[in-house]
């Protein structure tokens, strides 16, 4: 249908985008979903409404995310929304997921990125003066300036700024902080773990005890500040595979997913732009923004 017929440039748009969907999931053999922009209270109940509303519905799901993160507990509904209504979630990163947005990608029974898709460090994010700020960076600058002073080294300063910290503050951060960790390794083991049988090397039969101390050094090294240094910090696909050792399903390598994943994100993040869009959530016929 063109403008020629009655509908408008948005609606030719978002035809193309359902047109170019439809396309990938024949690719994929998967219902797909588009989250893009940041994970903040309410994303979970559009992303339900959204999951719910879909008939026919297949048994799996592939999620085309893109965020800069957000908070935890809509990360957390979002799991529980995708695994109540299917049986197989896996993620594709066509550019960035970042923070919580790592988190929930943590939670895919697959995970799909290529050379130039990120994700980051699971520095979670906290409201403070209305906006997200990330937690560890408040966490870390405490402990820092309290190691100075307990040494007898903060100038008047520094000390000025350590007594200004509000200590129920940085308790409710160290709690999301632990949220965060808990709920990347329970995902881990019960989702991107659950078919690891055997080792590598050796052959040796995997226990669940192995799978949960497994995803444990994967949440702390996504959640080493120190190695990772900011919050913005791009790990890449090869950093996921090589140093945490982390199975990535590399959609680069298939050239007909990868022109499919790409076409379809970009004409989406276009007309996210094109319209002034910060945020929208897109499955074939279904628009929320």
């Amino acid at each position: 249908m063109t403008m020629a017929q009655g509908l408008t440039a948005s609606q030719c748009v978002e035809a193309a985008i359902d047109e170019r969907c439809a396309r990938l999931e024949g690719i994929l053999q998967l219902d797909v979903m588009s989250p893009v922009g940041p994970l903040l209270y309410g994303t979970d109940d559009v992303i339900r409404d959204v999951a719910e509303t879909r008939r026919p519905r297949s048994q799996g799901l592939a999620v085309l995310l893109e965020t800069t993160g957000g908070y935890i507990e809509p990360v957390r509904r979002i799991v529980s929304v995708l695994r109540t209504n299917y049986g197989h979630v896996e993620f594709v990163v066509p550019s960035h997921a970042m923070s919580a947005g790592t988190i929930l990608v943590m939670s895919g029974d697959a995970i799909r990125m290529d050379y130039y898709s990120v994700l980051g460090p699971i520095d979670p994010q906290v409201e403070r003066d209305g906006q997200p700020v990330p937690a560890l960076g408040y966490l870390q600058q405490y402990k820092r300036l309290l190691a100075k002073a307990n040494r007898g080294r903060a100038s008047s300063a520094e000390m000025a700024i350590l007594l200004k910290f509000d200590q129920a503050e940085l308790y409710s951060y160290e709690q999301d902080r632990e949220l965060s960790i808990a709920l990347l390794k329970d995902w881990l083991a019960r989702y991107k773990f659950k078919d690891w049988k055997t080792t590598a090397t050796r052959c040796v039969p995997v226990s669940s005890r192995m799978r949960v101390n497994r995803a444990a050094e994967v949440a702390k090294a996504l959640n080493d500040t120190d190695r990772w240094h900011t919050h913005g910090h791009g790990i890449t696909m090869e950093v996921l595979q090589t140093d945490l050792k982390l199975r990535i399903d590399d959609f680069g390598s298939d050239p007909d997913l990868s022109a499919g994943v790409h076409s379809y994100h970009r004409l989406v993040v276009d007309y996210m732009r094109r319209t002034g869009r910060t945020y929208l959530v897109h499955r074939p016929g279904m628009f929320v923004f």
